[in-house]
């Protein structure tokens, strides 16, 4: 095999390993432990793979280099990939100083569950609301809120796992 064949068999092998550990990483902290631990394998199945190929050639800068590019490319790949699959549950704070009711009943219509919170901050009296959401739904949640109180704070906070509590059931198709 030519060394340029090598070199790009070890970069695109380096994308696919670091991609499938970012994804495992991220399960794991979820709690995915069995989906976890098969990603695990194939990650380090590919791994040693390539990393034979390299120990064996370290007189061949082309192919550490390419190691090294794989490794970086599949940080930035991974943590796409991870962002499309919004995987898991989040907590959104909403910091509103007005038209919280009218943000409440919006969020409620498109089938979010809200608690209100009452609060005095540094300019007055405000409201934190608490909603829990899937990740994917986050856009959705940020343009409701934006669309009628563009000065509301809003944080996201990944969560681990949460029990109970309203939830808009599952479209089935």
């Amino acid at each position: 095999m030519s060394i340029i064949l090598q070199a790009l068999f070890i970069f695109f092998a380096r994308i696919l390993d670091v991609s499938i550990g970012t994804l495992r990483t991220i399960l794991l902290v979820k709690g995915n432990r069995r989906i976890a631990a098969v990603l695990g394998f194939f990650e380090v199945m590919i791994y040693l793979v390539v990393l034979g190929k390299v120990v064996g050639n370290m007189n061949k800068p082309i192919l550490i280099i390419a190691y090294g590019l794989g490794y970086a490319c599949g940080n930035i790949i991974g943590g796409k990939i991870e962002e499309k699959l919004s995987l898991g549950r989040v907590s959104a704070g909403v910091v509103l100083k007005e038209k919280c009711d009218e943000v409440v009943q919006s969020l409620r219509d498109e089938g979010f569950g809200v608690t209100i919170f009452e609060g005095m901050g540094l300019e007055g009296k405000s409201h934190m609301l608490n909603i829990i959401l899937e990740r994917r739904q986050i856009q959705k949640l940020n343009k409701a809120i934006y669309k009628i109180d563009p000065n509301a704070f809003i944080t996201v906070t990944d969560i681990r796992s949460s029990v109970g509590g309203h939830f808009v059931p599952k479209k089935k198709f």
